[in-house]
């Protein structure tokens, strides 16, 4: 069955951040996501992780200073903005060994043609891969759906992901695949999953709607995760979901899976 890995930025909020890695290891998880860890100093996440037995599976860049802000990668006036933040993710992913990278598009530019806006996305996830390479990161787009949560994100199908990662033609750059978003834009899981799956170097978990936790709406995550281990998918499924209630009580789902799974996983 598929590892499970909590992700810190909508789990365990009842605690401040920098409790929510030890909260994560007492309920079960042998991995964690974090959106942004930057508030917390590197050194101490890494401490932290070895203390635990932890591993950190996944951070993303920087979203940017601005208010409203998700990502720059696809905003041509923000070059300088957005090469600072990379290398700060790149930074605290050597750091904390943290393996995977995912480099935010952010929003569509206002009054910036999409063809110039997504150029740029292509540019900068050569430079991101080519950063993250020679420390054995992987660099990792995701399609976000813009009908509920982000209207106006410059990358929101899997269709012009698999563009990006052609004409980026990266060896570590790989898609990521949030089954939430993808529920909402596009539909088909299974099928979705098993022609993507090449492509796919990490998995994101919610359900819809509500981008609660699975067992809570529409998909029906009891056949699908099981699918996982038939496709051969062996990495990380990250538990991006708010809890609908508290996080103790929304893992009901996933007791059978922390509890088979022995910690210290990688």
């Amino acid at each position: 069955m598929p590892r499970l890995a909590a992700n810190l930025s909508t789990m365990f909020t009842e605690v401040p951040l920098r409790q929510r890695w030890a909260a994560a290891a007492a309920a079960g998880f042998a991995g964690v996501e974090c959106q942004f860890p930057y508030a917390v100093p590197a050194a101490e996440i890494a401490a932290g992780l070895r203390d635990l037995r932890l591993q950190q599976v996944l951070i993303n860049t920087p979203p940017g200073e601005q208010a409203g802000d998700r990502g720059l990668a696809g905003q041509p006036q923000r070059l300088a903005e957005f090469r600072a933040g990379l290398q700060q993710a790149v930074d605290y992913a050597v750091a904390i060994a943290c393996p995977r990278i995912h480099v935010m598009a952010g929003l569509r530019p206002p009054h910036c043609p999409v063809e110039l806006a997504m150029d740029q996305f292509v540019s900068n996830l050569v430079e991101a891969a080519q950063l993250c390479a020679p420390h054995g990161i992987t660099a990792l787009i995701e399609p976000i759906n813009t009908r509920v949560d982000v209207p106006g994100y410059l990358l929101h199908s899997t269709a012009d992901a698999l563009e990006c990662l052609r004409r980026a033609a990266q060896p570590n750059l790989r898609l990521q695949y949030d089954v939430y978003h993808m529920q909402i834009m596009e539909g088909d899981l299974l099928r979705s999953l098993t022609r993507l799956l090449p492509h796919i170097g990490h998995i994101q978990i919610a359900d819809n709607p509500g981008r609660h936790e699975p067992g809570s709406g529409e998909i029906n995550y009891s056949f699908l995760l099981p699918q996982l281990d038939a496709l051969g998918y062996d990495g990380w499924v990250g538990c991006e979901y708010q809890p609908s209630t508290t996080t103790q009580a929304s893992l009901g789902w996933a007791r059978e899976l922390l509890n088979q799974k022995a910690r210290g996983a990688v």
